[in-house]
């Protein structure tokens, strides 16, 4: 039991990560056409960068996400249960996950974080504070 509620705690960490990264880029577009300066918050536009880098990365090495590897190491801890635990945990799992080769993910990531790095100059970012 102990062990299902850790892979569900990390799909549903994992579910989050996805979500901010894809949202903030409609976000900031959104925010960018209607004036609204916390989207150019250097913060905030760092850390949406440095998560899609990290995915982009993960993908061109061939490295499978530490979170998905753990969330599975936890799911046959937990007696091998594949995927059959709690409602939002099976939908958080089956909203991320699809079934196509390597190099389409590769390929989209790459893509989505050329987006990311494009907004930077379509929308960029306050680097310094106004005084």
């Amino acid at each position: 039991m102990f062990y299902r509620i850790l892979a569900d705690l990390i799909v549903s960490f994992h579910f989050g990560y996805v979500a901010f990264v894809v949202i903030a880029v409609p976000i900031t577009m959104l925010g960018g056409a209607l004036g609204w300066q916390w989207v150019r918050n250097r913060w905030f536009r760092g850390i949406h960068l440095a998560m899609i880098l990290v995915v982009v990365l993960e993908s061109w090495v061939g490295i499978t996400c530490p979170l998905t590897t753990r969330e599975q190491e936890f799911r046959q801890a937990s007696g091998g249960e594949s995927y059959q635990g709690d409602f939002i945990a099976s939908w958080f799992h089956d909203a991320m996950f699809f079934d196509a080769q390597p190099w389409v993910f590769t390929v989209a990531y790459s893509l989505f974080g050329g987006l990311v790095i494009a907004l930077l100059i379509f929308v960029p970012p306050r680097w310094r504070t106004s005084s």
